[in-house]
């Protein structure tokens, strides 16, 4: 989905699942970024959008 549709919804799932207690980190909407990432439980999700 084109950025004024999608990232309002990635806002609400990221609030829904910080309201949850859950760590949450976001970047830039729509930047290209470089992450690390350190599995640290049984399921990682990758989510792409």
């Amino acid at each position: 989905a084109p950025g004024p549709v999608a990232e309002p919804l990635v806002d609400a799932v990221v609030d829904a699942l910080r309201a949850r207690g859950l760590e949450v980190g976001t970047g830039v909407f729509g930047a290209d970024m470089q992450v690390h990432l350190v599995n640290d439980g049984p399921v990682t999700l990758i989510v792409e959008a």
